[in-house]
């Protein structure tokens, strides 16, 4: 059946405005023209516009985009696909290294209609067209869309990332005034996920591709045991199963292993080894893809100086222009007082500062008081005040009844002076905000050499706040010792901070590390990502 019927054609090919849109649509579309009628060969802009009409047809979601752009095309130029097009492919074919799948934005069928255009034939290229365009809007909506079961507390506005729909992103490419830097731009990401992102991409390439041969369990296999179990072990990890022998290479490629996996790293098959073995790939790929969602809670511009704490990893890195440019380690907060995840903006340092003491721990040395005596505040340099205002006065020990406040009864202010022995060391950096947390200094630098560094009640205690302090505010950095009592010390600049969770740690060498869940956090994770998998429906542009 004909979409156009010859008199309806003819009423339209009779107005001059019409003409070229007319013949463009039939010759696009592989109609006839009206008999007698005579009309021009239109242009190929034109031809392309009036068929791309067609092909759009009553879609509202396409309309919305196109409409006002009076059907021009996006990604056609001539008779050719843009390189954008072939940019945008590429980065599709790889939506998996973003936990995102190819098949969600008909990746074949799209791969194939821009083959097709390739060729210059029109129809493909309107195929093209349409597909790249439907494409390109849910991608970058899913790609900068943070998961809802990854909540990020954002203490200022501007650090979270900006919802977009598709629509919205279509109509900024279309404003664009170079579509190859708007794919670009858009499909870039903080450097946190994209470190992740090529971590995943390294990890299927290194280990997902192996054989999935299966290691029978048994005695610890190590250097020099033979038989079929070292045979099916060295065709696990890519080795010739012949000779049946474990030798150096076998060794070497077993601790590359471990380590990638967060195993004891002893070149030694054990049950834990073993295990991890038999398991395969997939979930390791699914905890990187959850992490990834993590990561997505940055915005992809996070700032040209900005600070990321790592709260499993216990972790601090301070980035400049998206390079590394500080590392340390933290404390962080205990498994009952867990450091959450936030955003906010640093603003000043508070050289020699005060602590002062949460209820909790006030409860606690008022107990001390009441067991001790009062000669205990003197020794752990204490002092209470009269409120929390600023003209707070401090009290005596004797105006305090000690046995109320150590029962929880009646609430007090407990601070402890600046010094050696301050809990906050010689330096806090601020980021105010109401949960109270911040990053600081400490006197016990021994906390740090553990490898669970989980101690403090919320805050990020650092190895090294006079570095920090240096790359902060470079050489303007305060030194406590020429200054007094909390003296406050603004930045120039307020620095974004970042406290996340990542149980997949990036390597410099671009490699991953797995790493202990200490919170928990990634089984909750890990089932919300796969309730909204399996309840995804493709997403139009609005």
């Amino acid at each position: 059946m004909p979409i156009v019927n010859e008199p309806v054609a003819a009423r339209f090919a009779r107005r001059p405005r019409h003409v070229a849109t007319l013949a463009a649509l039939l010759l696009a579309l592989g109609l006839p023209l009206p008999a007698g009628a005579t009309v021009a060969v239109p242009s190929s802009a034109v031809a392309h516009e009036a068929a791309l009409q067609a092909a759009v047809g009553s879609d509202p979601l396409l309309q919305r985009f196109y409409l006002p752009r009076s059907y021009r095309p996006l990604w056609i130029d001539g008779s050719a696909l843009r390189p954008a097009a072939e940019a945008l492919l590429t980065r599709l074919a790889s939506a998996a290294d973003d936990g995102l799948a190819p098949e969600r934005y008909d990746y074949p069928a799209l791969s194939a209609a821009v083959a097709a255009g390739r060729g210059g034939d029109a129809g493909a290229l309107i195929e093209a067209e349409v597909r790249l365009t439907r494409a390109y809007g849910a991608y970058l909506a899913d790609l900068h869309r943070p998961s809802a079961a990854e909540a990020m507390t954002y203490v200022h506005d501007g650090l979270a990332p900006e919802p977009r729909t598709p629509g919205v992103w279509l109509r900024e490419a279309g404003r664009a005034s170079s579509l190859e830097t708007h794919v670009e731009a858009a499909t870039r990401m903080n450097p946190i996920y994209a470190e992740l992102r090529a971590g995943l991409a390294a990890y299927r390439a290194r280990w997902s591709s192996l054989p999935r041969t299966q290691v029978a369990p048994g005695p610890m296999l190590r250097a020099g045991a033979t038989g079929p179990r070292v045979a099916a072990l060295r065709e696990r990890l890519g080795l010739a199963a012949t000779p049946a022998s474990f030798d150096a290479t076998l060794a070497s490629r077993l601790r590359d292993f471990q380590a990638a996996h967060g195993l004891p790293v002893d070149g030694a098959a054990g049950p834990r080894t073993i295990a991890a073995l038999n398991e395969g790939p997939a979930r390791y790929e699914r905890l990187i893809r959850a992490n990834l969602e993590r990561a997505r809670a940055i915005p992809a511009d996070p700032g040209k100086r900005f600070i990321f704490v790592d709260v499993a990893g216990a972790t601090l890195r301070a980035y400049d222009g998206g390079q590394i440019a500080e590392t340390m380690r933290v404390i962080v907060g205990k498994p009952d007082q867990k450091t959450p995840t936030m955003a906010a903006r640093m603003s000043h340092a508070i050289v020699n500062p005060y602590w002062n003491l949460p209820p909790d721990l006030t409860q606690v040395r008022a107990q001390r008081v009441v067991a001790q005596g009062v000669g205990y505040l003197r020794r752990d340099k204490l002092e209470s005040m009269s409120g929390w205002e600023p003209d707070a006065r401090p009290l005596a020990a004797s105006e305090i009844d000690w046995k109320a406040v150590a029962s929880g009864a009646r609430p007090l202010r407990m601070r402890q002076l600046p010094g050696p022995h301050n809990m906050m060391g010689k330096i806090k950096f601020m980021l105010p905000n109401k949960l109270g947390i911040y990053l600081h200094d400490t006197p016990d630098k021994g906390l740090f050499a553990s490898a669970d560094r989980r101690f403090s009640s919320g805050c990020v205690r650092l190895a090294d706040a006079p570095r920090l302090a240096r790359w902060l505010f470079g050489d303007a950095a305060p030194d406590p010792a020429k200054m007094g009592m909390e003296q406050q010390v603004d930045l120039d600049e307020p620095v974004p901070v970042y406290i996340s969770y990542l149980t997949v740690e990036a390597k410099p060498d671009g490699a991953l590390a797995f790493r202990s869940d200490p919170y928990r956090r990634d089984a909750p994770l890990l089932a919300a990502l796969d309730r909204a998998a399996g309840g995804a429906t493709a997403r139009g542009l609005d």
